[in-house]
């Protein structure tokens, strides 16, 4: 008979594959589905265009809609020029706390779920689990929409998705939503005393980095509405974090690149700010090209993701509520797929244990008392269900 791991076993070996977001996680995805068909689980893969990865998800229980997902991504970021004091893809315990990268964020849970799933085929249950394990989260949730899709011409449509993010097991029913761009402004160099002959990028490039701060400035002042008030900030934010170009500093910049983000609060429009940015875009790309027709902007929107919209009395948050005992009103900044569930026709919140605080950082960790409560949640969970 295949051997029951426990969470906490799973979790030691899904941390150690380094499934970072620019790497492959096909072998963890390989061992989950290897595990979980040794307790009679078909897991299913959704592969990546160019089949370096695949999101995976798996149903147990009877073969009807109206079930229960348990939502994680299986990539993690970089560890790169951080400073660990133990090897981050291993599980080190001290100190009541779980350190490895993606303990906290989010292989705790997916440790979790995976264990709940297995049980929930040995114990039985009538209403129907299921599980998805998605890839690419780390760079804007690209590989959620996709699995989604698929999970839906492949097995029974669940009623609810519990995503589960670092929440400190709290019931979270709001986020904001997001968009990124990639911004590549072309110049045209010429020596840096003959600047009006030219065209710079990185001073072009700086008039819309400064746009964004006006639109920050502008929104911090006004009146706060009532969802706005949920979060911190309590407003939509535009926001540049990577910016390279440049060859000479007397020569003018003859190209610039830099990131920018939306995060947007619920009931704004995310079509009205793109529409307003890619204006201003539109705008200085003529001007750059009226003084050299070869200057100009390129965007490139590399990822888009949904505001979670708090729901009157919904479903998701109605049984997590019930689970947790937490009815008090949590939202967050960040962004996850649980807008993308919920934009697919799912009910959604975000329920997990740790705290994002010690996400993306060195010596990550997720406390021990969380992965416990995590447990606990799980336990009821197949109760109910059961």
């Amino acid at each position: 008979m295949a051997e029951r791991l426990s969470a906490r076993q799973i979790l030691d070996r899904l941390v150690s594959f380094p499934t970072v977001s620019r790497e492959t996680n096909l072998p963890l995805v390989e061992w989950v589905e290897t595990y979980l068909a040794s307790h009679g689980i078909a897991a299913h893969r959704h592969w990546h265009d160019d089949r370096s990865k695949a999101a995976l998800f798996a149903h147990v229980g009877p073969a009807v809609a109206g079930g229960v997902v348990l939502s994680g991504h299986t990539d993690v970021v970089p560890v790169d020029g951080q400073e660990w004091t133990s090897d981050p893809w291993t599980v080190v315990e001290r100190d009541g706390r779980l350190y490895g990268r993606g303990t906290c964020d989010m292989k705790g849970f997916d440790a979790l779920a995976i264990w709940a799933l297995v049980e929930a085929q040995h114990r039985g249950v009538t209403r129907p689990l299921q599980l998805a394990l998605s890839y690419d989260e780390e760079v804007g949730c690209t590989g959620a929409p996709p699995m989604i899709a698929a999970m839906q011409a492949v097995l029974p449509k669940a009623e609810l998705a519990i995503i589960g993010e670092p929440s400190r097991m709290k019931c979270v029913n709001g986020h904001k939503g997001g968009a990124g761009y990639r911004v590549r402004v072309r110049g045209f160099e010429v020596h840096s005393s003959l600047l009006p002959e030219g065209v710079s990028a990185i001073m072009e490039a700086a008039r819309l980095i400064c746009w964004l701060n006006d639109r920050n400035a502008e929104n911090a002042a006004k009146p706060v509405s009532a969802v706005a008030g949920l979060f911190q900030p309590p407003f939509t934010t535009l926001h540049s974090g990577m910016i390279k170009g440049g060859t000479a500093h007397n020569i003018t910049a003859g190209d610039c690149e830099f990131v920018m983000e939306f995060r947007i609060v619920p009931g704004e429009p995310p079509e009205d700010w793109y529409a307003l940015w890619e204006a201003e875009v539109a705008r200085l790309h003529a001007a750059m090209q009226a003084v050299r027709p070869e200057a100009g902007i390129h965007l490139d929107r590399f990822f888009d993701v949904p505001p979670l919209v708090p729901e009157a009395e919904g479903a998701a948050e109605t049984l997590v509520r019930r689970l947790t005992g937490d009815n008090a009103t949590h939202v967050v900044s960040y962004g996850t797929e649980a807008g993308q569930f919920q934009e697919q026709g799912y009910s959604a919140v975000v329920c997990g244990p740790g705290d994002i605080a010690q996400a993306h950082q060195a010596d990550e960790y997720l406390d021990l008392s969380e992965f416990t409560a995590g447990q606990g949640f799980m336990e009821k969970l197949l109760a109910d269900l059961a």
